[in-house]
């Protein structure tokens, strides 16, 4: 009997026939596990142990929110989460740069990578399966039939982060020189360093929301209390943006040495207006280069048929009408 159905998916899906079904199988019981996990209801002890502990929380008046939003994937933050300190705040830092500052972020993340995965590897043994049976597939063609979607489904979160990451550099970069300028009106007014910070979140949020809400952050940390030197580092590690890193270099060293916040801000924002122009210029200059193909791909096909077209006509029509 094993032999008889080894031999039928040998027919149908070539000799990898059998690892391809097995391959399957491990996939879907895989997928319903993680499904009944996640559905799993709660041991009524553990909840009553919860309550009891909340309880005695509000009573000693610990207790400042309750979350009752559960997360579903907790439980598998040691599958879900890289276990390393380094990689995890490396990770956590490239999602925060990317936007999404939520504490499941990673885990979100990971999961991701993990459900797309095994969906577009279903997929495409799906579809492999439906063109074996039309037409007759290599053990090559099905064995890409079935990881290419595999794989794209798998890299497409971190493409994803990674553009938004680039994105959102672009974005504070673009919107820097003005942010400072802004600044640099408002402490020229007599405001100080946080209420300048605080107005200019405000401005800038219509036409550059990753900037404001770097401004935000700084602002409410230096409210809860945090020193402003800190705040000013993890800014600039949270934008990874070589222009908001020397200006907090530029902040931290006039608060050290005692200098006038104005004259700073002054010189930095005419600096940041230059490098703008010059980043314009930059691209601007790059243009020709970057059209130099597409114009000789348009331009010289066409005109070459203007030139030689009647020529090679005519030539055609002198061969067919001549006899030997």
């Amino acid at each position: 009997m094993t032999d008889l159905f080894t031999q039928l998916l040998g027919e149908e899906l070539g000799p990898f026939g059998p690892l391809i079904v097995i391959g399957v199988l491990g996939a879907v019981m895989v997928l319903g596990a993680l499904m009944m996990l996640m559905n799993k209801r709660r041991d009524p002890f553990d909840r009553l142990k919860d309550s009891t502990h909340s309880k005695a929380l509000n009573a000693k008046g610990a207790k400042l929110r309750d979350d009752k939003k559960v997360d579903k994937l907790e439980k598998y933050a040691a599958f879900l989460e890289p276990q390393n300190e380094e990689e995890y705040s490396a990770s956590q830092l490239t999602m925060i740069q990317a936007g999404y500052r939520g504490k499941n972020a990673v885990r979100m993340f990971h999961f991701s990578q993990l459900a797309m995965g095994l969906g577009l590897l279903a997929f495409g043994l799906t579809l492999a399966l439906i063109k074996s049976s039309t037409q007759e597939l290599s053990t090559q063609a099905m064995i890409m039939h079935i990881v290419i979607p595999g794989a794209a489904g798998y890299y497409f979160p971190k493409y994803w982060v990674t553009r938004r990451v680039e994105t959102r550099k672009e974005e504070i970069t673009n919107g820097f020189p003005d942010a400072l300028d802004l600044m640099l009106v408002c402490v020229e007014a007599g405001q100080s360093l946080d209420q300048s910070i605080i107005r200019v979140a405000k401005e800038i949020r219509s036409g550059f929301p990753a900037l404001a809400d770097e401004f935000e952050i700084v602002s409410y940390e230096i409210k809860a209390g945090k020193d402003k030197v800190n705040v000013l580092k993890d800014m600039s590690e949270r934008a990874g943006v070589a222009d908001v890193a020397s200006f907090v270099t530029v902040l931290i060293q006039s608060q050290a040495f005692g200098t006038s916040i104005a004259d700073a801000l002054r010189i930095y924002a005419a600096e940041m207006r230059d490098k703008r122009v010059m980043r314009a210029e930059e691209a601007a200059n790059k243009l020709p280069t970057k059209m130099t193909l597409a114009t000789m791909m348009l331009t010289v096909p066409p005109l070459l048929i203007i030139l030689i077209g009647p020529s090679v006509y005519d030539i055609y029509k002198l061969l067919n009408t001549t006899t030997f």
